[in-house]
């Protein structure tokens, strides 16, 4: 695959410099395509939203801030693709709705979907975790989830018995803490091992409408959410060597995955959790 510059390592600079040149054959061309990845303004997200238009896909942001919105759009208008960003809060049912309207509206279909939108929790403890503070987090990570997948399987389903055969994805954005314990993240983790649950149903469900559905499950990402934990000079002692690769973990590593899972290359995978995570989940 020519024309785009790879960074192998992932740090600190754009993965493409230009829409990259694929053969026309790949399965890998996403172009006449359409993918939308929800809190795709930053992190993984971008990330993701970076490697789907670079390969040729039209892409939708969906974001609660509009000027992170507009930035990441920016940063996507390096590629020669169709663009839009949506201010949606995920956890507002009505809002998906429209919002998910207005992206076919606007771009004319949807082939893939990346659940990506989450929060973290901030509960100092389990003792003392509110019902306020639960909610808030199942309210983005869960409700959010499944709002949007809903309505991106109805667009899917719709297509298909209109005789569309250019099938769907959708991915969720999971979290290790689904599978390993967190003192104070039981929040959180118990969103994502829902994600997960969700995932397998979809799978099963409507995959006899060409529709595939899988969750990518991060390591230690370097990210806003990420970044308290990080700065902890003991976090990183006791973390970093768990790491195979020795490194935390950046968007740019999330760019060929999200490729992989929107392209024809991934149409008889469905129903799995990949990992991206530099093995750290490996032992």
């Amino acid at each position: 695959m020519g024309g785009g510059r790879w960074n192998p390592v992932g740090v600190g600079v754009p993965i493409y410099s230009q829409r990259m040149s694929i053969p026309g054959n790949s399965p890998f061309d996403l172009t006449g395509r359409v993918a939308l990845v929800t809190g795709g303004n930053s992190g993984i997200g971008l990330g993701m939203a970076e490697g789907l238009a670079a390969h040729g896909a039209d892409v939708a942001i969906w974001g609660t801030n509009a000027e992170k919105n507009e930035r990441a759009i920016d940063t996507l208008s390096q590629f020669d693709v169709e663009l839009l960003s949506i201010v949606c809060d995920v956890s507002d049912e009505d809002a998906v709705i429209q919002s998910m309207a207005d992206t076919v509206d606007e771009l004319g279909r949807i082939d893939a979907v990346f659940v990506n939108a989450g929060v973290g929790g901030s509960a100092p403890s389990f003792l003392e975790m509110t019902s306020a503070e639960w909610r808030r987090v199942m309210s983005v990570n869960l409700d959010g989830a499944f709002y949007t997948a809903r309505e991106a399987a109805k667009h899917m389903v719709a297509r298909h018995e209109e005789g569309d055969t250019a099938g769907g994805s959708i991915v969720f954005t999971s979290s290790g803490s689904s599978e390993f314990g967190a003192a104070s993240g039981q929040a959180y983790g118990a969103t994502k091992a829902g994600v997960n649950a969700m995932m397998r149903g979809i799978a099963v469900a409507h995959a006899r409408h060409g529709i595939r559905c899988n969750s990518i499950l991060p390591g230690w990402i370097e990210s806003d959410m990420t970044a308290p934990a990080m700065g902890n000079d003991t976090f990183v002692k006791k973390v970093m060597p768990r790491i195979p690769t020795r490194r935390w973990g950046t968007q740019e590593d999330f760019a060929g995955i999200a490729t992989y899972l929107a392209s024809p290359a991934s149409t008889y995978h469905t129903g799995d959790i990949i990992r991206i995570d530099g093995g750290f989940h490996s032992f």
